[in-house]
């Protein structure tokens, strides 16, 4: 079947039908309707490799991600293929660690992607690297300060703030802190932001212990800081895997009841930590909002033929509260 005849039975030219189906491309709600009919019709698919010779442009977009075993990713990576499908674009995705990104962006480029998007998966050498090349990049929850990369993040000091004076406003006093890698800055900013909080009230962390937001190193830190003298009351953990690796210790090795022996924050709003098993307070850092802006970045980028300077976006996050953090009265 052959786009003429989806034109003739829809009754519009055939570089209507052409703009239908070609991302970005302009097209009236009305003509776009009739085409899709006409073309559901007729079981038409149009020839991706024969509209990319004539456009330029693959509709493809390459995905790099890392940390899959960490449930907050896989809903933003979930959550951007979808929206990316909806716009017409076909989202390519290559799997792995921060060791094996370059030669994962080499081989995305190879298939000519129209833009590139990593969700916590480059270093700055590499979006250095990537630049040069001239392919428009969106940075999900990392952060990068680069003419050519677009960077979407949560407002990690603010949301960590947040979790902080809930703590605080639920009485507590001895506290623990759990952080993440160190190298990225979306867990200094959630340390920084969590500090602060409780530095404007007069309190000072108990303890101050560096994970690597597996759950692997929240068991690890729950053992060594329970284990030790200091007394808690409270222990926040940046993001949610290392908050139930902590909330499984404490349990099952220390007996500890929670929350009324001890209460315990994440951050991530991950699936899991909803369950009622954990029902674990925590940091929505608004995935939805920063995919919309990754997929709108992406669209102006290309309408601009990529001369569009790089930009900064941190979205509001929200705490979540759960039984992890609120004890009987």
């Amino acid at each position: 079947m052959r786009s003429i005849d989806v034109a003739r039975l829809a009754g519009v030219s055939r570089s209507a039908v052409s703009r239908t189906f070609t991302p970005n491309a302009y097209v009236s709600q009305e003509t776009r309707e009739k085409v899709l009919k006409a073309a559901n019709a007729l079981n038409y698919h149009p020839n991706a490799m024969a509209r990319s010779l004539q456009t330029q442009r693959s509709g493809i977009v390459g995905i790099v991600s890392a940390d899959l075993q960490n449930p907050y990713f896989a809903k933003i990576l979930e959550t951007l293929g979808s929206a990316l499908r909806d716009t017409g674009f076909a989202p390519l995705v290559l799997f792995g660690d921060e060791t094996s990104t370059e030669s994962q962006v080499a081989q995305l480029l190879s298939y000519q992607v129209d833009a590139l998007v990593t969700i916590n998966a480059v270093t700055s050498t590499l979006t250095e690297n990537i630049s040069r090349m001239k392919v428009p990049v969106v940075a999900v929850n990392r952060s990068f300060r680069n003419d050519w990369v677009t960077s979407i993040t949560c407002d990690n000091q603010h949301a960590a703030e947040l979790v902080g004076n809930h703590l605080l406003d639920q009485g507590c006093t001895r506290i623990g802190l759990v952080t993440g890698n160190s190298d990225a800055a979306s867990g200094t900013d959630r340390e920084t932001g969590f500090l602060r909080a409780l530095a404007k009230r007069g309190v000072a962390p108990v303890a101050i212990e560096n994970g690597d937001y597996t759950h692997d190193s929240g068991v690890f830190i729950a053992r060594k800081m329970l284990r030790s003298s200091a007394k808690f009351d409270a222990i926040f953990c940046c993001n949610d895997l290392m908050a139930i690796g902590f909330m499984d210790v404490g349990r099952g090795e220390f007996g500890l009841r929670i929350p009324d022996d001890l209460l315990v924050a994440g951050f991530d709003n991950s699936v899991v930590g909803s369950w009622k098993s954990y029902s674990l307070t925590s940091v929505d850092q608004n995935v939805e909002q920063m995919v919309e802006l990754a997929v709108n970045s992406i669209q102006r980028a290309l309408r601009e033929e990529g001369n569009e300077a790089g930009q900064f976006f941190e979205v509001q996050g929200k705490l979540v509260v759960r039984e992890s953090t609120l004890r009987s009265t």
